[in-house]
């Protein structure tokens, strides 16, 4: 298997083939596993109803939980949200851990933003970014593991939860790259409050630039 991590280049020929089969996968209306910064995620193209439906299905997840939005840019997280100067300050942030659950555009599909909220993430791992830009640029995503289970930090640990029907490789099993994901998920913070949600990688970062816009 080769090196998916470094060097990194989607021109490869392996990397570019693993993307084309879980881009593949994907518009059939299948999930595909994949690696973050983060943990590993489990991702659904947001047009695809069925797949939607049966990543909420396999991942235990109660209709009124919304999932994550992934986007493979800020540009393209921002054009779903209602602009406003915490979220403006917090994107800077974008990639990384970080997801901002912030009230959506009017108009945005409800697989988006149920409940008029969408929850935006850009991650920052190459192979998350590459498997976004093939893919239309945005994913309807979760982490890795049925409700209620610690996720998947390998690929292999993502191939035994069985709840993909693609598992997106990394390189790793061959002792290749950057080494596994980090582990934490990501911070969640809620908007326009910027109440934190759920502690992560980033909070004193959010913390640091949301003072300068509420002092």
């Amino acid at each position: 298997m080769p090196d998916f991590l470094t060097p990194f280049s989607e021109n490869d020929s392996a990397v570019a083939a693993a993307l084309d089969d879980a881009c593949a996968v994907l518009r059939r209306g299948g999930l595909v596993a994949y690696p973050s910064e983060t943990v590993w995620g489990l991702a659904a193209l947001p047009g695809h109803p069925a797949a939607v439906e049966r990543l909420y299905a396999v991942k235990g997840r109660a209709a009124h939980r919304p999932v994550q939005v992934s986007c493979q840019d800020a540009c393209a997280a921002l054009e779903l949200a209602q602009p406003g100067a915490a979220l403006l300050a917090l994107s800077a942030l974008w990639p990384g851990p970080l997801t901002l659950v912030t009230p959506a555009l009017p108009g945005t599909p409800l697989t988006l933003a149920p409940g008029g909220l969408v929850g935006l993430r850009v991650p920052s791992h190459p192979l998350a970014l590459a498997l976004l830009r093939r893919c239309g640029g945005r994913l309807l995503t979760t982490s890795c593991n049925p409700s209620g289970q610690l996720p998947a930090l390998t690929a292999a640990q993502a191939r035994d939860m069985a709840l993909a029907d693609f598992v997106l490789p990394d390189g790793q099993e061959n002792g290749a790259g950057e080494g596994p994901v980090g582990g934490l998920a990501s911070t969640v913070v809620g908007l326009p409050g910027g109440a934190v949600l759920r502690s992560g990688p980033l909070d004193g970062a959010v913390a640091a630039l949301l003072a300068g816009v509420h002092g």
